[in-house]
């Protein structure tokens, strides 16, 4: 029996920091903790945060998932998810009287307060973000309808005419691409140099801090996998990070098994990173499917730690 070929080799580069931010781990651990305080089932409205297995696991436990707070029952518990809500979805729990918990991440929240400061003081608000994304909808759904206009591109800027050029503010929704929100507020300050912005970068610690690492090895790879949902803006803007810091073979897959290997090809160097919202668990789950095909060896590429905690709601303290 012939032996079998040996393996090419590979180098894998694994970004870090990558995977679970502080919101997404305190999102999960409030519906961990909600099922062990208060039994099973809690309902949690839409997807606590974006990534299937994530969602799963949690449904194993106890979990139902629902679109709207009109499928949950007025005895049992309902999560908010990690990307906020409009402030008619807390309204309409209070209306019902049903017991709610919101895991909206902190640094959103921050984000809904700079808006709801604006509007005090009369300005017209502009938020930079993409259209649909829950937690843009979430965000604009704390101020009556018209008073935030989104911007998603340059372009819309330059489209853009506000009611008084001298009385505009920006916000942005937190996980967008570095690169590409610098690119739209330079061209609002030219254009409105009166705008004013946040005192502190709306787009997250985690965001930034996931590009940055990506920017750091794309360079050196001929491939790019970035472990995460297709409906997570900050994986998705990994994958954009990567291919314009010259890996044009750079693709989002949610699990191991959905790595095209054909598109991988005979790498020298893969790049590896997850979405704010994916588990090291998944990471872990490729760097085996790799191992399997190649004679792996495993760089860890770090640009700093990450000690970020945030605290949990006081009704499942103690």
């Amino acid at each position: 029996m012939a032996a079998a070929a040996p393996k090419a080799p590979l180098t894998i580069l694994l970004a870090s920091p990558r995977g679970f931010c502080a919101g997404v781990d305190r999102a999960i651990q409030i519906v961990e903790q909600a099922l062990a305080k208060f039994g099973a089932p809690v309902y949690v409205r839409h997807e606590i945060v974006h990534n299937r297995y994530v969602v799963e696991r949690l449904e194993d436990l106890g979990a139902i998932f629902v679109d709207e707070l009109d499928a949950v029952p007025a005895d049992r518990p309902v999560i908010f998810s990690a990307h906020g809500v409009a402030k008619s979805v807390p309204a309409e729990a209070e209306r019902r009287a049903l017991f709610y918990l919101d895991a909206t991440c902190p640094l959103v929240s921050k984000v809904h307060v700079e808006a709801e400061r604006h509007h005090a003081k009369g300005l017209e608000i502009i938020l930079i973000g993409h259209a649909g994304h829950p937690e843009v909808i979430g965000t604009m759904g704390q101020l009556p309808e018209g008073a935030v206009s989104l911007i998603e591109t340059e372009a819309d800027v330059a489209d853009f005419t506000p009611k008084d050029a001298s009385r505009l503010a920006y916000i942005t929704q937190t996980t967008l691409s570095l690169d590409d929100t610098a690119a739209i507020v330079t061209r609002l300050k030219e254009k409105f140099p009166d705008i004013q912005g946040p005192h502190k970068e709306d787009i997250c610690y985690a965001t930034t801090n996931r590009q940055e690492a990506v920017k750091e090895i794309a360079g050196k790879c001929d491939t790019v996998i970035i472990i995460g949902a297709p409906n997570s803006s900050n994986s998705m803007r990994l994958v954009e990070v990567a291919r314009r810091m010259g890996c044009e073979n750079s693709f989002l897959v949610q699990r191991a098994a959905d790595i095209d290997w054909d598109a991988v090809g005979t790498p020298n160097t893969v790049g590896i990173s997850a979405g704010a919202s994916a588990p090291d668990i998944l990471v872990e789950e490729v760097i085996a499917a790799f191992r399997e095909r190649f004679d792996v060896r495993l760089e860890e590429t770090s640009i700093g730690q990450e000690n970020v905690q945030f605290k949990m709601p006081r009704a499942l303290v103690g």
